[in-house]
């Protein structure tokens, strides 16, 4: 089969031996007659032949590399679609141009042929792979930005909804993505074609008001330039002045945080570039010389750079029209760099392994990347993609003067786990600059961040609230799903041995692991934590042993639990009618003690959960009839329960320390104290523990004769609604 399209053919080879001499057009001329036959007659929807397609990726890839493209990636780009769009298999593409070949188009395929439940299940399963490949080797995501900008450079030919979820999705993962890269030239178009897709009415006026000043514009900006060509002239600056070009999505985003048009200072933009670091300094300095400079927005980011390798000195002045220009200042690699980030820095590896100096200047990205596939869900993925990847930053130093970069807005919790997962799970306070400081402080630049850790200190939910970054968040969560899943191994390890030591039956793991397979669970551990999250009945493992006894489940299908006469006495102070050793919990909504009328419930994972009878969380008489159980109480003297009180009445000086003493006579133990006032109205809130309710009324009498005391209530806490079957709210 003889080469397709010729004409192609030449204009790729031409521009390959012009741009990018190290690759070998005869490898690459043999995937081009490869990839156009296996393409054939496939169209885009333009009309052109889809083979133009991978063809204008591939020059794509010329343009940003140049000398840096190598023969491997040429290739793969040629033959990116031809697993997905054609018959050809990956055996196919690895038989005739190599694995490596292979492995890049392998990790540039979108998963094809796979049913998901919804298009976000499968776009997150997309972009794992993709960035999985990624972090393998960075050219797949360099195919995979090139195609995504050729496509986006024909979206006019797409209609409705499937141009906007392009765009969405372009705006929201690519574009990010090529910022997190430092490719900012890709990152700007991609962002402009979609704003022109999403928001054709604003694209529209916003390319009309700009375009309207345009002579006005590049008037004043020709002054403004030429007066700094000759003031750099004459301090011996070998320097290129130009127009920064605009950028719509930049200018639109700054205008929907309510800045006027005429106030956005990219409008006004120039770019100086000169030969080295130094000369950058001389000419901010004769910038400031020559312009009036505004403080507050003068950044350095050549001695601090960006995470995504930008370097360049910014810096806005005042001209004497009262015009606002922003200068940038870099030298020319500085500037290759900020426009084509990572690719300026590629060089190729054999396999192409990550550059792990490369990954360090990026902030340990790649290899953030690669940790993430197994700890975050799909949900939190996305989470990532979307909120991570494009941020701006802080940099704060550790005690030794390390320089850590973090996303704008981050707490020291933050700065723990960027430090090590466990500084982070240990983390019981920071000092910022020698301070103490609450975990939600806000980290600003320069701060001097102390971690204090205790071995005994452990996660919790609330810590999700603090953090600001996906990257600790994710780590936080995973703990705790394996902190649920340890104690609920353990919980169910302890229902199933409490029952067959009830049932007087020996039996170790090599009896119970058969069973768990039947009940198709993978192991024993997975067995326990479904029993103790009430998947799977405790009944159906100890039926194994003693077939002939009813279960739970059994006795509670024949009817009411009363009409099943009395059982055994559980442990925990109260009696149950008609169900044995049956794990006990006592609502922390209304907090019962005895005394109280009170009703059982039985709740999934938890046992009977033990209420107050006017409990509005049992859900009264709507609760099912077979989850309600007669409970009598039953406890033993020295028993104790808890109890929230809350007391009002007039602020006054010593009111804390007489109820204290009130409390402290009564001979009850306070678990939890605090008291607010405001405008002389006190409020507090006290956990005590009571044998009894004789003994809670006594206590509340002694309480209501303080001074100053007004009330003296015992308050329910009343759960938000949920999923959870009614009264499961111990």
């Amino acid at each position: 089969m003889g080469s397709p399209h010729p004409e192609l053919r030449a204009a790729l080879m031409s521009a390959v031996a012009e741009k990018a001499p190290r690759v070998d057009r005869d490898r690459l001329g043999a995937c081009f007659d490869y990839s156009g036959n296996a393409h054939g007659e496939q169209r885009r929807d333009s009309g052109q032949p889809y083979f133009t397609h991978v063809v204008e990726v591939c020059l794509i890839l010329v343009e940003l590399f140049e000398a840096r493209l190598d023969t491997t990636l040429a290739c793969a780009a040629l033959l990116h679609d031809v697993v997905e769009d054609t018959e050809v298999t990956i055996q196919d593409v690895e038989k005739g141009f190599g694995k490596e070949v292979a492995g890049l188009v392998e990790g540039v395929t979108k998963l094809s042929g796979l049913h998901f439940d919804s298009r976000e299940e499968a776009q997150a399963e997309n972009f794992r792979k993709m960035l999985l490949s990624m972090s393998k080797d960075l050219r797949v995501i360099f195919i995979k930005l090139a195609d995504r900008l050729h496509n986006m450079r024909t979206i006019e030919y797409l209609k409705g909804e499937r141009a906007r979820r392009i765009a969405e999705e372009t705006r929201d993962i690519y574009a990010p993505l090529a910022h997190r890269l430092g490719m900012a030239g890709i990152k700007r178009e991609l962002e402009d074609r979609a704003l022109k897709v999403l928001e054709p009415e604003v694209y529209a006026q916003l390319s009309q008001r700009i375009q309207s000043r345009r002579d006005e514009r590049e008037a004043f900006l020709e002054g403004v330039s030429e007066r700094l060509r000759e003031a750099l002239k004459a301090a011996g600056l070998k320097a290129e002045v130009f127009g920064r070009p605009k950028h719509f999505f930049s200018i639109y985003h700054k205008m929907k945080t309510g800045r006027p048009l005429e106030e956005i200072y990219d409008l006004f933009g120039l770019r100086v570039l000169l030969h080295s670091r130094n000369d950058c300094y001389r000419a901010l300095g004769v910038v400031h010389d020559e312009f009036s400079p505004v403080p507050e927005r003068f950044k350095d980011y050549i001695a601090t750079p960006k995470s995504n390798l930008y370097q360049s000195l910014h810096t806005t002045v005042l001209t004497e029209g009262g015009e606002m220009v922003e200068v940038q200042i870099r030298t020319w690699e500085m500037h290759r760099i900020a426009e084509t980030g990572v690719a300026a820095h590629y060089v190729y590896k054999k396999g192409g392994q990550v550059d792990e100096e490369l990954d360090r200047q990026l902030g340990g990205f790649v290899t953030q990347i690669a940790g993430w596939q197994n700890e975050a869900t799909n949900d939190e993925y996305m989470d990532y993609l979307r909120t991570s990847l494009h941020q701006e930053e802080v940099f704060v130093y550790t005690p030794r003067r390390e320089l850590k970069r973090l996303p704008k807005g981050s707490t020291p919790l933050d700065f723990a786990f960027l430090i090590h997962t466990k500084v982070g799970e240990r983390t019981v306070g920071a000092r910022v600059n020698g301070e103490l400081v609450p975990l939600r402080h806000t980290l600003r630049n320069g701060d001097t961040v102390e971690i204090v850790t205790s071995p005994q200190a452990q996660p919790h939910e609330d810590w999700l609230k603090i953090v600001r970054t996906t990257q600790a968040r994710a780590k936080i969560r995973h703990w705790l799903r394996q902190k649920r899943l340890t104690d609920s191994v353990q919980l169910g390890r302890e229902m199933v041995v409490r029952e067959l030591k009830r049932l007087r039956v020996k039996a170790g793991d090599a009896e119970l692991l058969p069973i768990a397979q039947e009940l198709e669970c993978d192991d024993l551990d997975t067995m326990y934590a479904r029993i103790a999250e009430g998947q799977v009945s405790l009944s159906n493992v100890t039926r194994k042993f003693t077939p002939e006894k009813e279960g739970l489940a059994e006795r509670l299908v024949k009817g009411p639990l009363e009409a099943l006469g009395v059982g055994r006495k559980p442990t925990g102070g109260v009696r149950i009618q008609g169900i044995e050793n049956v794990m006990v919990t006592y609502a922390r909504c209304c907090q019962p003690v005895p005394g109280d009328p009170v009703v059982g419930l039985i709740t999934i994972g938890r046992g009977v959960s033990v209420h107050r009878q006017d409990c509005p969380n049992t859900f009264g008489d709507k609760a099912p009839a077979e989850r309600r159980v007669a409970v009598d109480w039953d406890a033993r003297p020295s028993d104790t329960f808890p109890v929230r009180l809350v007391i009002s009445g007039q602020d006054r000086p010593s009111l804390l320390a007489d109820i204290a003493k009130v409390l402290a006579a009564s001979g009850v133990n306070v678990r939890t104290a605090g008291m607010q006032a405001e405008d002389r109205i006190v409020r507090g809130v006290f956990v005590i523990e009571v044998p009894n309710s004789g003994r809670l009324g006594d206590v509340m009498n002694s309480l209501r004769k303080i001074p100053g005391v007004s009330r003296v209530e015992r308050r329910l806490r009343l759960l938000k609604p949920s999923r959870r079957a009614a009264g499961d709210g111990a």
